[in-house]
């Protein structure tokens, strides 16, 4: 998400390495959805001197969504990419023991960043997979476990659809026509909220703040750029 901080100039921008990923710890004890939600709620109570503009992807849209439900009075403005209430993509059945396969599968260490682009290909997610890579004596590796990764995705799993109709804060939900959702996902997650407006991005992934940075960029900074309504 660092380039998505760089695009907001002139605004104070917070980017937070989740529990299990980064520069956070690697192996919480805690991976509930309320762990990462009391993980937000202390950056903002300890960094800032009010209500913020909270900003996610993927699994931290899920977790920003959470937040603006159980602290409204911490979440001036909410935007969500790439984000549902919870349960699989399609509705149909869960997708976390593919996903913790997929980085269980990885060849790591990677000897270099060579090695790595080799492995993972070039495409923006996997350029942004292989920038972030740690290193260590042994070679290059993911800031991340996969089974870490999976067990989050599991707690996903349960729809946290009275939480999501329950955010009070103008909400902004950014979609990408080559995303994880079906139309129908889609619709119905916008429909179920109270204060919506949605945003699709052309030719983009469920990555979109990666490989349509410039559209994403831009809806972004016009949201955050109006006035909040009462």
């Amino acid at each position: 998400m660092l380039p998505t901080a760089r695009a907001l100039a002139g605004r104070r921008v917070l980017v937070v390495d989740q529990r299990g990923h980064g520069g956070s710890t690697r192996r919480p004890d805690d991976l509930s959805r309320e762990a990462f939600i009391e993980d937000v709620v202390q950056v903002v109570l300890g960094e800032c001197t009010g209500p913020v503009d909270l900003v996610g992807q993927s699994m931290g849209a899920h977790t920003a969504m959470l937040v603006a439900a159980a602290r409204p009075d911490l979440v001036r403005r909410l935007v969500l990419l790439e984000c549902h209430e919870g349960g699989s993509a399609d509705g149909e059945g869960e997708d976390s023991d593919a996903l913790e396969a997929f980085f269980a599968s990885w060849p790591v260490p990677f000897a270099d960043r060579a090695a790595a682009r080799q492995a993972l290909g070039d495409g923006p997610l996997a350029a942004a997979w292989v920038a972030d890579l740690e290193e260590r004596p042994d070679g290059l590796h993911p800031r991340f476990g996969a089974a870490v990764v999976g067990a989050v995705a599991r707690t996903m799993s349960t729809p946290r659809r009275a939480e999501w109709a329950s955010v009070e804060a103008p909400t902004l939900v950014v979609y990408a026509d080559g995303g994880m959702f079906t139309e129908e996902r889609k619709r119905s997650f916008v429909a179920a909220g109270r204060r919506v407006r949605r945003a699709d991005l052309a030719g983009a992934s469920h990555d979109a703040h990666l490989d349509a940075f410039d559209q994403w960029a831009r809806v972004l900074s016009t949201f955050l750029a109006e006035e909040v309504s009462p």
